[in-house]
C-alpha cells in the first residue's frame, strides 16, 4: 500500500489503477465463497443499493477492471469513446450509473438514485477522487472507524490531533429525517488540518451518516473558516469481512494541488488501515454491551443502533432478538 501512496502523488489527473487485491478476492471467491454466497440472499438493504466500482480516471481501453461487488465479480470496460459498461461474470443484470467521478452498480432493484451531493454542484469545489484502497475489514466497521473522534489524537498524531490534546469535547448526535444519524458540535485541535495548514487550530467538525456503506465529513478550511471542506467515504462491499474505500474530496481552493490532497488524505487512510485490519471480531457487532463505549463514541454507538433499527445484516453481527414477556 506504500507504493500506491506513492504512485497517487505521481498521477496528474488521476490515482493509477490497482487490480492486484481484487484479483486477489476474486481468486479467493472463486476457491469457495462465490458458490456458498450464490446459495446464500445477499442482504435487500445492499443488494438493492448503489455502490461505487471503479473511477473512470483509472480504467483503460486496453485493459479490463475486474473488481468484486456483493460476492459478484465484475468487469468494468472502457472503450475508445470513453463508454463504460460494467458487466457481472456470471451474466446476471445489474443497474449502471456514473456520478463524481466513480462508477456505480447497484445489483438488485434500485429504490432510490445514486446519492445527491450539493457540495459537488458548487463551481470552486473541484471534485477529487483519492484512489481505492483494498481493507480487508467488514464495511460497517470502515465507516465507524471514519466516525471515530477518539483516535484522531494517537492514530493520526502530528496531522489530526496530538498530545496533549487527545480529549474529545461533548458533541450533538441527532437522527436525519430521511434516515441516517448526524453528529455536530465536534471540536478537535489539529496540528495540520490540511496540506494548505501553516499552523494548529482548532477545527470544528460535522459527521452525517446517510447511507449504510457512505459517510462524509465537514471540516473547518484552513484559509476559509466560514466555510467547509467536504469529504465523503463510500465504501464498497467485496465480501462480509473485506471492502474497498473509495475517498471523494470536495474541498474549497486554498492552494493545494489535486496531488497534494490526495497524498495526504492517502497518508491519513493508511494509518487507519492496520488498525481496521485487526479489529474483532470482523464484522461489527451491533448488540447493545457488545464494546464498552466511551462518551466519544456517541456517534459510532448511534451508528451501530441505526444498523439495527433498519435491520442491515450484511456485515454485522445484529444483535439477538429480544424474548417476548411472558402473558
Amino acid at each position: 500500500m506504500a507504493r500506491f501512496a506513492r504512485t497517487i502523488a505521481h498521477t496528474p489527473g488521476c490515482p493509477k489503477k490497482r487490480n492486484r487485491a481484487a484479483a486477489k478476492t476474486r481468486w479467493t471467491l472463486r476457491r469457495g465463497g462465490l458458490a456458498t454466497a450464490a446459495m446464500t440472499a445477499i442482504d435487500p438493504i445492499v443488494w438493492n443499493d448503489w455502490h461505487p466500482v471503479a473511477a473512470r480516471c483509472t480504467l483503460d481501453p486496453a485493459r479490463a477492471h475486474t473488481t468484486v461487488l456483493l460476492n459478484q465479480p465484475l468487469t468494468i470496460a472502457i472503450d475508445g469513446a470513453g463508454t463504460i459498461t460494467a458487466r457481472r461474470d456470471d451474466g446476471g443484470a445489474l443497474h449502471q450509473d456514473e456520478r463524481y467521478g466513480l462508477v456505480w452498480v447497484c445489483l438488485g432493484t434500485p429504490d432510490r438514485p445514486v446519492l445527491v451531493i450539493a457540495e459537488a454542484d458548487e463551481p470552486d469545489r473541484p471534485a477529487v477522487v483519492v484512489g481505492a484502497v483494498a481493507v480487508r475489514a467488514a464495511g460497517p466497521r470502515v465507516i465507524e472507524n471514519f466516525l471515530d473522534l477518539g483516535h484522531l489524537g494517537y492514530v493520526h498524531a502530528g496531522y489530526l490531533g496530538d498530545d496533549p490534546h487527545t480529549r474529545v469535547l461533548p458533541y450533538s448526535v441527532a437522527a436525519l429525517p430521511q434516515g441516517g444519524i448526524i453528529a455536530t458540535g465536534c471540536r478537535m485541535y489539529q496540528p495540520q488540518a490540511s496540506p494548505a495548514a501553516t499552523e494548529g487550530f482548532d477545527v470544528e467538525y460535522v459527521y452525517k451518516v446517510e447511507r449504510a456503506l457512505i459517510t462524509c465529513l465537514y471540516k473547518s478550511n484552513p484559509l476559509h473558516r466560514d466555510r467547509f471542506d467536504v469529504i465523503y467515504l463510500f465504501v464498497q462491499p467485496v465480501t462480509e469481512t473485506t471492502s474497498v474505500a473509495h475517498p471523494l474530496l470536495l474541498c474549497l481552493p486554498d492552494g493545494t494541488t489535486p496531488q497534494g490532497l490526495r497524498a495526504f488524505q492517502q497518508t491519513i487512510f493508511l494509518q487507519d488501515k492496520p488498525i481496521l485490519e485487526n479489529q474483532r471480531p470482523a464484522r461489527l457487532p451491533l448488540a447493545d454491551g457488545a464494546d464498552t463505549p466511551i462518551a466519544a463514541d456517541k456517534s459510532s454507538v448511534a451508528y451501530r443502533r441505526w444498523l439495527s433499527a433498519i435491520g442491515l445484516t450484511w456485515g454485522v453481527i445484529p444483535a439477538p432478538a429480544k424474548a417476548a414477556r411472558a402473558a
